[in-house]
Protein backbone atom coordinates (compact mmCIF):
# COMPACT_ATOMS: atom_id res chain seq x y z
CA UNK A 1 0.00 0.00 0.00
CA UNK A 2 2.67 2.14 0.76
CA UNK A 3 4.80 1.65 -2.14
CA UNK A 4 5.15 4.27 -4.42
CA UNK A 5 7.85 4.77 -8.24
CA UNK A 6 10.01 7.84 -8.91
CA UNK A 7 9.43 9.49 -11.55
CA UNK A 8 11.60 11.13 -14.20
CA UNK A 9 10.52 14.72 -12.55
CA UNK A 10 11.74 13.48 -9.18
CA UNK A 11 8.50 13.16 -8.03
CA UNK A 12 7.05 10.18 -7.16
CA UNK A 13 3.41 7.96 -7.82
CA UNK A 14 1.49 5.64 -5.47
CA UNK A 15 1.64 2.47 -6.58
CA UNK A 16 -2.15 1.73 -5.99
CA UNK A 17 -4.68 4.06 -7.03
CA UNK A 18 -8.58 4.16 -7.65
CA UNK A 19 -9.60 4.17 -10.75
CA UNK A 20 -13.27 6.32 -11.26
CA UNK A 21 -14.04 5.33 -15.06
CA UNK A 22 -17.43 4.33 -15.56
CA UNK A 23 -17.98 5.05 -11.98
CA UNK A 24 -21.76 5.98 -11.78
CA UNK A 25 -23.53 9.03 -10.36
CA UNK A 26 -23.90 9.16 -7.07
CA UNK A 27 -21.73 6.50 -6.66
CA UNK A 28 -17.95 7.67 -6.96
CA UNK A 29 -18.25 10.51 -4.27
CA UNK A 30 -18.54 8.09 -1.54
CA UNK A 31 -16.36 5.81 -3.28
CA UNK A 32 -12.97 8.66 -3.83
CA UNK A 33 -14.11 9.59 0.08
CA UNK A 34 -13.79 5.74 1.21
CA UNK A 35 -10.84 5.31 -0.54
CA UNK A 36 -9.04 7.82 0.72
CA UNK A 37 -10.22 7.46 3.92
CA UNK A 38 -8.93 3.88 4.50
CA UNK A 39 -5.20 4.88 2.84
CA UNK A 40 -5.33 5.28 -0.84
CA UNK A 41 -3.42 8.22 -1.87
CA UNK A 42 -3.55 7.98 -5.82
CA UNK A 43 -7.01 9.14 -7.85
CA UNK A 44 -7.40 8.83 -11.06
CA UNK A 45 -10.05 10.54 -12.60
CA UNK A 46 -10.88 12.43 -16.35
CA UNK A 47 -12.45 14.91 -17.77
CA UNK A 48 -14.19 12.55 -20.28
CA UNK A 49 -15.10 10.68 -17.38
CA UNK A 50 -17.99 13.01 -17.05
CA UNK A 51 -17.77 12.54 -13.22
CA UNK A 52 -15.11 14.89 -11.74
CA UNK A 53 -17.60 17.09 -9.94
CA UNK A 54 -18.23 14.35 -7.79
CA UNK A 55 -14.79 13.29 -7.67
CA UNK A 56 -14.08 16.53 -6.10
CA UNK A 57 -17.01 15.96 -3.63
CA UNK A 58 -15.47 12.97 -2.30
CA UNK A 59 -11.96 15.04 -2.28
CA UNK A 60 -13.38 17.50 -0.61
CA UNK A 61 -15.19 15.07 2.34
CA UNK A 62 -12.00 13.53 2.76
CA UNK A 63 -9.79 16.48 3.27
CA UNK A 64 -12.81 17.70 5.35
CA UNK A 65 -11.85 14.28 7.86
CA UNK A 66 -8.23 15.09 8.04
CA UNK A 67 -6.87 13.94 4.58
CA UNK A 68 -4.04 16.45 3.45
CA UNK A 69 -4.11 17.64 -0.18
CA UNK A 70 -0.12 17.27 -0.05
CA UNK A 71 -0.03 13.50 0.58
CA UNK A 72 -2.42 12.72 -2.38
CA UNK A 73 -1.70 12.22 -6.03
CA UNK A 74 -4.30 13.20 -8.53
CA UNK A 75 -4.19 12.57 -11.99
CA UNK A 76 -6.85 13.79 -14.54
CA UNK A 77 -6.41 13.60 -18.33
CA UNK A 78 -6.86 16.24 -21.57
CA UNK A 79 -9.85 15.06 -23.23
CA UNK A 80 -9.60 15.18 -27.81
CA UNK A 81 -11.94 17.65 -28.15
CA UNK A 82 -9.69 19.78 -26.52
CA UNK A 83 -6.13 19.40 -28.38
CA UNK A 84 -6.27 22.67 -29.23
CA UNK A 85 -7.43 24.30 -26.32
CA UNK A 86 -5.52 22.07 -23.48
CA UNK A 87 -5.65 24.84 -20.80
CA UNK A 88 -8.85 25.62 -20.86
CA UNK A 89 -9.55 21.90 -20.86
CA UNK A 90 -7.47 21.72 -17.38
CA UNK A 91 -9.02 24.67 -15.74
CA UNK A 92 -12.31 23.02 -16.50
CA UNK A 93 -10.88 19.93 -14.58
CA UNK A 94 -9.40 21.65 -11.84
CA UNK A 95 -13.05 23.72 -11.25
CA UNK A 96 -14.69 20.89 -11.09
CA UNK A 97 -12.17 18.70 -8.68
CA UNK A 98 -11.94 22.11 -6.67
CA UNK A 99 -8.16 21.83 -6.71
CA UNK A 100 -5.80 24.37 -7.40
CA UNK A 101 -3.31 21.58 -9.33
CA UNK A 102 -3.30 18.31 -9.94
CA UNK A 103 0.33 15.71 -9.64
CA UNK A 104 -0.20 14.48 -13.34
CA UNK A 105 -1.83 15.56 -16.54
CA UNK A 106 -2.58 13.55 -18.98
CA UNK A 107 -2.84 13.65 -23.08
CA UNK A 108 -6.22 10.89 -22.83
CA UNK A 109 -5.32 10.04 -26.45
CA UNK A 110 -2.99 10.86 -29.55
CA UNK A 111 -6.21 12.10 -31.54
CA UNK A 112 -7.38 15.30 -31.93
CA UNK A 113 -11.28 15.60 -32.35
CA UNK A 114 -13.23 18.34 -33.96
CA UNK A 115 -13.76 20.93 -30.97
CA UNK A 116 -16.79 22.34 -32.70
CA UNK A 117 -18.04 19.09 -34.06
CA UNK A 118 -21.55 17.58 -33.20
CA UNK A 119 -21.07 16.26 -29.82
CA UNK A 120 -18.76 17.91 -27.22
CA UNK A 121 -16.75 14.43 -26.57
CA UNK A 122 -17.15 12.41 -29.54
CA UNK A 123 -18.60 14.05 -32.52
CA UNK A 124 -19.01 11.95 -35.67
CA UNK A 125 -19.07 12.63 -39.45
CA UNK A 126 -22.57 12.14 -41.86
CA UNK A 127 -21.44 8.48 -42.18
CA UNK A 128 -20.88 7.46 -38.78
CA UNK A 129 -16.94 7.65 -38.03
CA UNK A 130 -15.39 9.48 -36.12
CA UNK A 131 -15.20 13.65 -36.57
CA UNK A 132 -10.97 13.62 -36.19
CA UNK A 133 -9.16 16.82 -37.26
CA UNK A 134 -6.45 16.05 -38.96
CA UNK A 135 -4.78 18.66 -39.64
CA UNK A 136 -3.74 19.18 -36.01
CA UNK A 137 -0.58 17.69 -34.76
CA UNK A 138 -0.83 15.90 -31.64
CA UNK A 139 2.74 16.54 -30.59
CA UNK A 140 2.11 20.16 -30.84
CA UNK A 141 -1.08 19.37 -27.97
CA UNK A 142 1.77 18.36 -26.18
CA UNK A 143 3.86 21.17 -26.67
CA UNK A 144 0.99 23.34 -24.88
CA UNK A 145 0.74 20.87 -22.09
CA UNK A 146 4.54 21.65 -21.41
CA UNK A 147 3.89 24.72 -21.02
CA UNK A 148 1.65 24.19 -17.75
CA UNK A 149 4.84 22.85 -16.12
CA UNK A 150 5.13 26.90 -15.34
CA UNK A 151 1.59 27.71 -14.39
CA UNK A 152 1.89 25.76 -11.16
CA UNK A 153 -1.34 23.79 -12.41
CA UNK A 154 0.14 20.67 -13.21
CA UNK A 155 3.36 18.88 -11.47
CA UNK A 156 3.85 16.22 -13.99
CA UNK A 157 2.72 15.52 -17.19
CA UNK A 158 2.45 12.25 -19.80
CA UNK A 159 0.23 10.55 -21.76
CA UNK A 160 -2.09 7.69 -22.26
CA UNK A 161 -2.92 4.87 -24.36
CA UNK A 162 0.52 6.05 -26.77
CA UNK A 163 1.91 2.99 -28.50
CA UNK A 164 5.31 2.83 -29.15
CA UNK A 165 4.90 4.55 -32.86
CA UNK A 166 3.29 7.67 -30.88
CA UNK A 167 6.31 7.53 -28.46
CA UNK A 168 8.88 7.49 -30.51
CA UNK A 169 7.73 10.71 -32.77
CA UNK A 170 6.74 12.05 -29.52
CA UNK A 171 9.80 11.56 -27.72
CA UNK A 172 11.89 13.09 -30.68
CA UNK A 173 10.43 16.38 -30.70
CA UNK A 174 9.67 17.77 -27.45
CA UNK A 175 11.45 18.95 -24.48
CA UNK A 176 10.15 17.37 -21.71
CA UNK A 177 9.96 13.41 -21.93
CA UNK A 178 6.29 11.97 -20.75
CA UNK A 179 6.53 11.20 -16.91
CA UNK A 180 3.78 8.62 -17.60
CA UNK A 181 2.10 6.67 -20.25
CA UNK A 182 -0.94 5.08 -18.38
CA UNK A 183 -2.32 1.64 -20.56
CA UNK A 184 -4.33 -1.12 -20.62
CA UNK A 185 -2.28 -3.62 -18.83
CA UNK A 186 -2.95 -7.34 -17.39
CA UNK A 187 -1.37 -10.89 -17.98
CA UNK A 188 -4.09 -10.81 -21.34
CA UNK A 189 -2.06 -7.70 -22.68
CA UNK A 190 1.14 -7.16 -20.79
CA UNK A 191 1.63 -5.06 -24.20
CA UNK A 192 5.57 -5.74 -23.68
CA UNK A 193 6.97 -3.92 -27.05
CA UNK A 194 5.25 -0.48 -25.35
CA UNK A 195 6.35 -1.62 -21.40
CA UNK A 196 10.11 -1.64 -22.97
CA UNK A 197 10.01 1.26 -25.10
CA UNK A 198 8.57 3.19 -21.48
CA UNK A 199 11.33 1.75 -19.29
CA UNK A 200 14.10 2.43 -21.94
CA UNK A 201 13.12 6.15 -22.22
CA UNK A 202 12.10 6.80 -18.13
CA UNK A 203 8.69 6.97 -18.81
CA UNK A 204 6.91 4.98 -15.93
CA UNK A 205 3.88 2.64 -17.01
CA UNK A 206 0.24 2.56 -15.36
CA UNK A 207 -2.38 -0.09 -15.73
CA UNK A 208 -5.82 0.00 -16.46
CA UNK A 209 -8.07 -2.15 -16.21
CA UNK A 210 -5.72 -4.89 -14.65
CA UNK A 211 -8.71 -7.24 -14.41
CA UNK A 212 -8.97 -7.29 -17.93
CA UNK A 213 -12.72 -6.73 -19.43
CA UNK A 214 -15.78 -6.38 -17.12
CA UNK A 215 -16.77 -10.01 -16.37
CA UNK A 216 -13.93 -11.39 -18.23
CA UNK A 217 -11.93 -14.65 -18.18
CA UNK A 218 -9.14 -13.61 -16.77
CA UNK A 219 -9.55 -13.81 -13.24
CA UNK A 220 -10.35 -17.53 -13.70
CA UNK A 221 -7.49 -18.46 -15.63
CA UNK A 222 -5.49 -21.71 -13.92
CA UNK A 223 -2.23 -19.91 -13.81
CA UNK A 224 -4.16 -16.96 -11.72
CA UNK A 225 -6.07 -19.24 -9.70
CA UNK A 226 -3.41 -20.97 -8.91
CA UNK A 227 -0.76 -18.23 -7.89
CA UNK A 228 -4.09 -17.06 -5.32
CA UNK A 229 -4.33 -19.96 -3.62
CA UNK A 230 -0.88 -20.19 -3.30
CA UNK A 231 -0.84 -17.07 -1.71
CA UNK A 232 -4.01 -17.62 -0.23
CA UNK A 233 -5.41 -14.66 -1.49
CA UNK A 234 -7.75 -13.67 -4.15
CA UNK A 235 -7.70 -13.58 -8.08
CA UNK A 236 -7.95 -10.05 -7.96
CA UNK A 237 -4.77 -9.61 -5.39
CA UNK A 238 -2.63 -11.77 -7.48
CA UNK A 239 -3.67 -9.63 -11.10
CA UNK A 240 -2.94 -5.83 -9.13
CA UNK A 241 0.35 -7.23 -7.47
CA UNK A 242 1.36 -9.08 -10.84
CA UNK A 243 1.50 -5.00 -12.41
CA UNK A 244 3.31 -4.06 -9.22
CA UNK A 245 5.64 -6.51 -9.92
CA UNK A 246 6.65 -5.58 -13.26
CA UNK A 247 6.80 -1.58 -12.12
CA UNK A 248 3.97 -0.38 -13.12
CA UNK A 249 1.20 1.38 -10.94
CA UNK A 250 -2.24 0.41 -11.35
CA UNK A 251 -5.57 1.70 -11.05
CA UNK A 252 -8.21 -1.25 -9.63
CA UNK A 253 -12.25 0.29 -9.79
CA UNK A 254 -14.54 -0.11 -7.71
CA UNK A 255 -17.05 1.45 -5.80
CA UNK A 256 -17.84 -0.74 -3.64
CA UNK A 257 -16.43 -0.17 -0.18
CA UNK A 258 -15.22 -4.05 0.78
CA UNK A 259 -13.64 -4.26 -2.56
CA UNK A 260 -12.07 -0.67 -2.24
CA UNK A 261 -10.38 -1.75 1.11
CA UNK A 262 -9.62 -5.53 -0.27
CA UNK A 263 -7.41 -4.18 -3.31
CA UNK A 264 -4.96 -2.41 -1.00
CA UNK A 265 -3.84 -6.20 0.05
CA UNK A 266 -0.76 -6.16 -2.89
CA UNK A 267 1.54 -9.02 -2.45
CA UNK A 268 5.01 -10.05 -3.38
CA UNK A 269 5.73 -11.97 -6.30
CA UNK A 270 8.70 -13.38 -7.11
CA UNK A 271 9.84 -13.64 -10.60
CA UNK A 272 8.49 -17.37 -11.25
CA UNK A 273 5.35 -16.03 -10.62
CA UNK A 274 5.63 -13.19 -13.17
CA UNK A 275 6.37 -14.88 -15.49
CA UNK A 276 4.20 -17.89 -15.29
CA UNK A 277 1.35 -14.98 -15.24
CA UNK A 278 3.46 -13.26 -18.63
CA UNK A 279 2.75 -16.95 -20.27
CA UNK A 280 -0.84 -16.41 -20.41
CA UNK A 281 -1.11 -14.32 -23.16
CA UNK A 282 0.95 -16.22 -25.37
CA UNK A 283 -2.33 -18.91 -25.26
CA UNK A 284 -5.36 -16.72 -24.67
CA UNK A 285 -4.09 -12.76 -25.05
CA UNK A 286 -4.81 -10.11 -27.42
CA UNK A 287 -2.62 -10.97 -29.93
CA UNK A 288 -2.59 -7.85 -31.53
CA UNK A 289 -4.15 -4.54 -30.01
CA UNK A 290 -4.26 -1.44 -32.01
CA UNK A 291 -3.61 2.34 -30.30
CA UNK A 292 -6.19 4.11 -30.58
CA UNK A 293 -9.79 2.30 -31.59
CA UNK A 294 -10.73 4.82 -33.73
CA UNK A 295 -9.04 3.51 -36.88
CA UNK A 296 -6.21 6.06 -36.76
CA UNK A 297 -2.57 4.83 -37.39
CA UNK A 298 0.05 7.25 -36.29
CA UNK A 299 0.82 8.62 -40.30
CA UNK A 300 -2.45 9.59 -40.47
CA UNK A 301 -1.50 13.44 -38.93
CA UNK A 302 1.22 15.67 -40.16
CA UNK A 303 3.87 14.30 -37.84
CA UNK A 304 6.76 16.01 -39.44
CA UNK A 305 5.76 19.43 -40.09
CA UNK A 306 4.40 20.71 -36.75
CA UNK A 307 0.99 22.65 -37.09
CA UNK A 308 0.87 26.29 -35.57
Amino acid sequence: MDTRFTLNNGTTIPALGLGTWQSSPGEVKNAVAHALKVGYKHIDCAFCYQNEDEVGEGLKEAFAAGVKREDIFITTKLWCTFHSRVEENLNMSLKSLGLDYVDLYLMHWPVPMNPHGNHPLFPKLPDGSRDLVKDWNYVDTYKQMEKLLSTGKVKAIGVANHSRPYLENLVSKVDVVPAVNQIENHPYLPQEEVVDFCHSKGIHVTAYSPFGSTGGPLMQEEGVQNIAQKHAVSAGTVLLSYNVARGNSVLPKSVTPSRIEENKNIIKLDQSEVDELNEIHKKKGITRYVYPPFGVSPNTFAFLEPTR
